[in-house]
């Protein structure tokens, strides 16, 4: 192949007009090349959560290389800044960059992590901006397939980068202290300060990882959490607990025929409404997909399916989602068993529902 015959070259990203205050602000913090930590392997982690990319990472733009703090599905540990997407997205510290598809990109097009071996197609960064307005690099995720980014996703993914940010602004604290030993008032001032950061961010991390992004119901993860709570007070109490499973019906048919967004909507909706049936009597979380479980403390297995005969009705009544109804299976916890088995013969008893013709209650054995 002749030079001739050769793609141009990917276009160079144009440095910050800050470069050398920037520089010497990512220097200060003594991260560059230190080993993996798991504050940092944590966030990674939580941002392919809850954005669904399947690889993420903290990226620190050095003078001539892009070197990863933590990186989560893929090996790499560092890349020549010239091919860094992260690279463009400190040139405006204020705002995320998303690239939903880099090869409809000019700035991304040609570049080799887009046509070589990696294959990315998406990406979304959020600058890691310290206290000066410097952006020392990125917290991002990326992927092999085009994508969009939802609004709750990016709220997510700015939550998670303040938090990275944070955690580097303490290094860089860290280290200037080292340097202030002597000044003990203002050293312990500083500590307790980025303690209490710290603490903040780490109860908001808390509460998104419990929580489903669209619903604003707790997911099933925190209802996992929910439930062990609730059987441990009814074993001390002696109290029954019962829990149920809802399915919403032919939901498959609503995403074919109207769409994704409309399918979104219902669930939304239908989660508006178990919460308002549940309040003073539990509570109810995202399963799962179409599924919804409500979680009954104190409450029997003949009380809990009037509870869930007017969660039917309720969403049968519904004039915004006309059509929409729901199947629901409850079980009553037994003394001795395990919480998957009370939802597994809820579940058993939504399968009864469906096959007795659905939008009703059925209860298991």
């Amino acid at each position: 192949m002749s030079a001739q015959d050769l793609p141009p070259p990917a276009p160079r990203p144009p440095l910050p007009d800050n470069e050398a205050e920037r520089l010497a602000a990512l220097r200060a913090t003594r991260l560059l090349d230190t080993p993996r930590e798991q504050a940092f392997d944590d966030l990674v982690a939580l941002a392919t959560a809850v954005t669904g990319a399947s690889m993420a990472a903290v990226s620190l733009i050095d003078a001539e290389r892009q070197w990863f703090k933590a990186a989560f599905g893929f090996d790499a540990c560092e890349t020549p800044r010239d091919i860094a997407f992260c690279a463009h997205t400190i040139l405006d510290p204020r705002h995320m960059l998303v690239v939903e598809d880099a090869t409809r990109d000019p700035r991304f097009a040609r570049n080799p992590v887009v046509t070589g071996e990696m294959g990315i197609r998406f990406y979304a960064g959020v600058p890691l901006v310290d206290a000066e307005g410097n952006a020392l690099g990125s917290l991002c995720v990326f992927d092999q397939h085009p994508r969009k980014l939802g609004e709750r996703e990016a709220a997510a993914l700015r939550a998670l980068a303040r938090q990275a940010a944070f955690l580097i602004e303490l290094r860089r604290t860290t280290e200037a202290l080292n340097l202030q030993m002597r000044e003990r008032a203002w050293y312990q001032q500083q500590l307790l300060h980025y303690s209490q950061l710290l603490e903040a961010q780490n109860a908001d991390l808390a509460l998104q990882t419990r929580t489903d992004q669209l619903t604003g119901l707790p997911n099933r993860r925190g209802y996992g959490e929910l439930m062990g709570a609730a059987l441990g007070h009814a074993e001390e109490e002696g109290t029954p607990l019962s829990v149920a499973i809802v399915d919403l019906d032919h939901f498959k048919n609503i995403n074919d025929s109207l769409g994704h967004p409309e399918g979104d909507r219902v669930l939304v909706r239908v989660a508006q409404v178990l919460a308002e049936q549940m309040k003073d009597v539990g509570l109810a979380a995202r399963y799962g997909g179409e599924e919804f479980a409500p979680l009954l403390p104190a409450t029997g297995l003949e009380q809990a399916r009037e509870h869930c005969h007017a969660v039917c009705d309720a969403v049968a009544a519904m004039d915004d989602c006309s059509g929409v109804t729901v199947s629901i299976g409850v079980a009553q916890w037994q003394p001795g068993e395990l919480p998957g088995q009370a939802l597994s013969r809820a579940d058993a008893a939504l399968y009864r529902a469906k096959l007795g013709g659905r939008n009703r209650v059925e209860l298991a054995s």
